[in-house]
């Protein structure tokens, strides 16, 4: 199978540009890039990073995020595993370098990458989020989405219809939802974290993302749903079927949202609240991830009080 054969070299030269420092130092030797089929020609990619999505057919692939600059040449491979038609474009979900750190290197190859207004805004300058400890450039020229759109926007390919549908001040103020319509399949990205307390760029210093905002776009998705439906997180395990696992992370985010909400209406500040622990019952399970309990509490905090 091939798939852009005598281009896909042309990615190792960009492997290094527009990573975090940390990000450079990390060894993506051992990463190995591990598909699931999720429905047919609908497959999930997990790798390093904010877990993918990829449509295949008879007119091609459409990849939905792409990770680490260095896992190009594997994301590809990977992709040939699975069809031997051409990538046609990229969809970025939100701006976050482990859901866009591979875009130069795919650009290059000739892929249009698309993606909403607010991610081609974000990646064009550089972003400070103080509570990820997070200082990045701006992202290079060739790496910009070249096709964005506001509320939505449909794709048509393979007898799939691929519907980009915007949910504002979510995880980001730039967030959209792939919705594989026939296939019956929601990839929710960074929206929905299977098993973990979210990232949500809340509050000031985020860019523009709110715990309301993010309980908003997973009610919207459920209303769209049904018992057959099937849910791609941007992180965590592929959900076995249905949509309990979504229901129970909702259950979460509100019911952390109504604790929080009662420290605030008592006049505790950020930092009281977070040593009063309204999480706790979720702790054990919820908070062992990337997003420590201490922070989702800040999170949901200045969701709560900007």
């Amino acid at each position: 199978m091939t798939l852009y054969p005598r281009r896909i070299a042309a990615a190792a030269l960009l492997f290094t540009s527009g990573l975090m420092p940390a990000l450079a130092q990390q060894d993506f030797s051992a990463v190995q890039i591990k598909p699931e089929q999720v429905a047919p020609g609908v497959y999930m990619l997990v790798g390093s990073g904010g877990n993918m999505s990829l449509l295949t057919g008879p007119d091609g692939a459409i990849l939905v995020d792409d990770q680490y600059a260095p896992l190009t040449t594997k994301i590809l491979a990977a992709v040939r595993s699975l069809t031997d038609k051409p990538l046609r474009l990229v969809v970025n979900t939100h701006w976050h370098g482990d859901h866009t750190g591979g875009n130069e290197n795919l650009a290059a190859l000739g892929l249009p990458i698309v993606a909403h207004v607010n991610v081609r805004a974000r990646l064009s300058t550089p972003q400070k989020l103080p509570l990820f400890r997070y200082d990045g450039p701006a992202a290079p020229a060739t790496a910009l989405p070249i096709v964005t759109f506001t509320d939505g926007l449909t794709l048509n390919l393979n007898g799939e219809t691929v519907r980009l549908i915007h949910v504002p001040n979510a995880h980001t103020d730039g967030d959209a939802i792939v919705h594989y319509q026939n296939a019956n399949v929601f990839h929710m990205a960074d929206v929905f974290w299977n098993g973990a307390y979210p990232r949500i760029d809340a509050g000031k210093d985020g860019s523009g993302g709110s715990l309301q905002g993010t309980i908003a776009a997973v009610e919207r998705v459920l209303g769209m749903s049904n018992a057959t439906s099937r849910f791609i997180p941007g992180h965590g395990p592929l959900p076995a079927a249905g949509p309990a696992a979504l229901k129970a992370y909702l259950d979460v985010l509100k019911k952390s949202r109504d604790s929080v909400q009662k420290l605030i209406d008592q006049g505790l500040t950020e930092d009281q609240a977070v040593a009063a622990q309204p999480t706790r019952e979720f702790d054990a399970t919820w908070g062992t991830g990337y997003i420590k309990p201490d922070v989702f509490v800040r999170i949901v905090y200045r969701s709560l009080k900007p």
